[in-house]
């Protein structure tokens, strides 16, 4: 997968990553595809973002979800594109 450079992101682009890795079935690789960052990106960046207790909260629902993982999605869950993300 070829990921655009590595750019500062703005506030709305922060809170919109943000946005999408708390959604149950936007997987990592889409956040990648979009905004360029990998998993350890989009760790680091939520554990900056976040008070504590919520990026703890939030490692602890994602840790092991498939549905956050494009290669271990069940063939079920449905592809979307939301109308407000990003295009490049």
């Amino acid at each position: 997968m070829s990921l655009p450079q590595e750019t500062p992101l703005d506030a709305a682009d922060i809170s919109r990553v943000i946005e999408m890795a708390w959604e149950d079935r936007t997987p990592f690789e889409s956040i990648a595809v979009q905004f360029g960052l990998r998993e350890p990106a989009v760790i680091a960046l939520m554990r900056r973002q976040l008070k504590r207790s919520s990026f703890k909260m939030w490692r602890e629902r994602v840790t092991g979800r498939a549905t956050k993982h494009a290669a271990l999605r069940s063939p079920d869950v449905t592809r979307h594109r939301a109308q407000h993300t990003r295009q490049a």
